[in-house]
Formats: C-alpha cells, structure tokens, sequence
C-alpha cells in the first residue's frame, strides 16, 4: 500500500513538473511575441503630395504612411488600425503579415495591395497638411505608435532628406517619450 501511494505521489509531482516546464516554455514566447509588435513603427508621412492638391487619385495615393516592422519576426498586422487623429478617418489592416525587417506603404487612394503597398480606397485626402497626428493601435486596440506633424514647439529642417522627398522634423516626442521623425512638405491646401 505504502508503494502505491508513493508512486501516485511521484507521478502527482511529474505531472506538476511537466505542467510547471510546459508554462515555462510558453512565457518567452508571448514575452517576445510582444516584442515583435513593439518593433512596429510609423516609419515615415507624407501627408502632403508633391504638387497640386487636385483630388485625383494618383494625387491621393501620393499622401501616405510607411509603418516599420524593425524586428526579424513576422507581425501579423489583421485588425490593427491607422488613424488620424482630428477626425478619427481610420484604415483597418486586413489579413496582413508585416515580414521582418519590412516596410508597407499605406496609400490614401484607391490601388491593388501588396506586400509594400496597401490602399485605404478613399476617395479624399486624409491627412491634413498644416496639423496632424497618425497613430497606429493593435488588434487589442493598445497604441503602438504615433507621428505629430504641425505642432507649435517642432524644429523644421530645410534640407531635404536622404531621398530628397520633402521636408524633416526634428525634436519631436510623443506621449510615451519616444523621438520620432517624418517627411513630407508643408504646404498648404
């Protein structure tokens, strides 16, 4: 009887053990599935496209936002949003896989996606040209990212950047203290 009851005892204690190794292995993963999606970025705006403003839809498509995975893992972007913050116009990523170390392009106009181009499909601009705020949210709805442009206190740089795409902005933090940087011009509509 005595060598039941140990037995049971050990076999009670393998399984705490393996149960104990098996939620030990899934934390790293969850903890480096956050950080996955912590590596995504609004990488650059152009909020402003080149030329006049005339609403056609190659005017339209040149008005976007880059978003960054920085990290060498997929991130699978279905159900994060972009938005713009004054009027809260916001694009839904749908069944989309952001690779490692990759960029998409999220075009304001109407197009045919790709790995690095998405297309809102709109019919008007969405960001605006004087003062704006692109924030980027995932699935569970908790901020990621967010670029400001406009703001009373930003640096303007005059040269162009490295692409000669437009203009730079300096000195910048959000919310959370980071430091970020975008393009585009400073016209007005």
């Amino acid at each position: 009887m005595t060598s039941s009851s140990v037995t049971a005892r050990r076999l009670a204690a393998a399984a705490l053990a393996a149960g104990a190794l098996v939620g030990a292995a899934a934390l790293p993963a969850t903890a480096a599935d956050r950080s996955y999606r912590e590596n995504v970025e609004i990488s650059r705006v152009q909020y402003d496209s080149p030329g006049w403003d005339n609403g056609s839809n190659r005017s339209l498509n040149n008005e976007w936002v880059e978003v960054t995975n920085n990290s060498r893992h997929r991130v699978n972007l279905d159900g994060w949003r972009l938005t713009e913050d004054r009027r809260g116009v916001t694009y839904t990523f749908r069944h989309f896989t952001l690779g490692g170390h990759q960029t998409v392009r999220v075009h304001t106009g109407i197009g045919r996606d790709t790995a690095g181009d998405l297309f809102q499909d709109r019919r008007n601009y969405v960001w605006d040209n004087r003062r704006d705020t692109a924030t980027l949210r995932n699935d569970e709805r908790r901020f990621v990212d967010s670029v400001t442009w406009g703001e009373r206190g930003q640096r303007w740089d005059d040269p162009r950047d490295h692409n000669g795409r437009g203009q730079r902005w300096d000195d910048h933090r959000d919310h959370e203290g980071r430091n970020h940087h975008g393009r585009g011009h400073d016209h007005r509509r």
